[in-house]
Parts: C-alpha cells; sequence; structure tokens
C-alpha cells in the first residue's frame, strides 16, 4: 500500500500525515508513507486544494481535513 499526504508545511497538512504515520503503525499495515510538498506532482494528479491524502494512486480527499478515524476507515478498507 501506498500512501501520500500532499501539502506543505500547515499544521493539517503535518497533522495529517501525523495521523497516517499512527494509523499504519497501529494497524500494522505494510505501507510506505510519503509528504508530498512539490506543487508539480500536486498537479499531476489534478489536486488543487491541501492538504490532501492519496491511497494507492486513488485521491480520496482533497481540500480538507480529514480525521484520524475519517483517515483510518479510507486507508484500512482497502
Amino acid at each position: 500500500m501506498n500512501i501520500k499526504v500532499f501539502g506543505a508545511c500547515c499544521s493539517k497538512c503535518t497533522m495529517m500525515y501525523g495521523y497516517a504515520e499512527e494509523i499504519i503503525k497501529e494497524q500494522g499495515l505494510d505501507a510506505t508513507l510519503d509528504k508530498v510538498t512539490d506543487i508539480k506532482e500536486q498537479m499531476k494528479y489534478g489536486i488543487m486544494s491541501l492538504p490532501a491524502l492519496m491511497v494507492d494512486e486513488k485521491v480520496i480527499s482533497s481540500g480538507r481535513m480529514l480525521s484520524k478515524k475519517d483517515m483510518e476507515k479510507a486507508i484500512c478498507k482497502k
């Protein structure tokens, strides 16, 4: 599984990345986690608003902060 959190250094982006780290550890997932800050990479996926979450090359959320519970549902349903 590949998880990407898109965003710069804003608090929401940082918090979502932290949630993703916690979920991977708590659920014992075999996953890679990347933080994407490059605007060209964001545009490649059509992401116009941050923060954004992508799981296995599918954009799950863009432009809003997800709760940890919502992130866990999105990540673990795979």
